[in-house]
């Protein structure tokens, strides 16, 4: 008797004895709900007005945000920290909307099998971040993270990065120089400054390995929120 009452109940009865008015309600249910995601992104102010004072990121640190993303660095770090007291104890102050402002994509990340990466540059010299990629327990006891001893020795081609350039420019990235002798010296003159760094700790390495650019990169994640926090004091 109850298993009677149950098959004929009026969300039964109403809705799915009626297919024609159960298929307009459950579009209107998605309809409503998709709108509610959509139209904020088109009321909010645009993401480069957000990031006054930010700079995009340099040529190398294009470079090795594209190897970030290549080496699947995403699968297990995140780079959003939440503004919530476990996480700003661990990591630092929460993470900003315009911290992203100049990521295509973002690296926000949704696993942390590793810690989170939003605040690390300026954590560690750029040794540690050349001896962890080389071998990731030299510099953290117990860690699981594989190796990636081949960035020590693949090249970067200031050519491939030079049209990563030039398509973040065309997306409204203010680059003053996407030419490639631009790119190129640019990346050279950061690059000169990372190789100084590691040659006063005994570690010799070209410009162009792969390894430099990934440290340019790392060095710069969270140091944008840094000056976002200093200014709102």
């Amino acid at each position: 008797m109850s298993e009677t009452t149950h098959q004929d109940g009026w969300h039964r009865r109403v809705l799915e004895h009626r297919s024609a008015a159960f298929a307009v309600l459950t579009t209107l249910a998605i309809s409503v709900g998709g709108i509610a995601e959509i139209v904020p992104m088109y009321a909010v102010p645009d993401n480069a007005a957000v990031a006054d004072g930010i700079p995009p990121y340099t040529p190398l640190e294009v470079a090795g945000r594209d190897i970030y993303i290549r080496e699947g660095c995403y699968n297990c770090h995140s780079q959003m920290i939440r503004p919530m007291r476990a996480e700003t104890l661990r990591y630092g102050p929460w993470t900003r909307a315009a911290e992203s402002a100049w990521d295509r994509p973002f690296q926000l990340g949704s696993r942390r099998i590793g810690p989170d990466l939003q605040r690390v540059g300026g954590k560690y010299p750029d040794s540690w971040h050349y001896e962890h990629m080389r071998d990731p327990r030299a510099t953290s006891p117990g860690s699981i993270m594989p190796t990636y001893g081949w960035l020590h020795e693949w090249r970067v081609d200031p050519a491939d990065i030079t049209a990563s350039v030039q398509g973040l420019a065309t997306l409204g990235h203010p680059y003053a120089d996407t030419s490639l002798a631009g790119v190129t010296k640019s990346m050279s003159d950061q690059a000169a400054g990372i190789v100084t760094s590691l040659a006063s700790a005994n570690i010799q390495v070209d410009p162009d390995r792969e390894i430099v650019a990934m440290i340019g990169y790392l060095q710069r994640l969270g140091t944008d929120g840094r000056k976002l926090y200093a200014e709102a004091k």
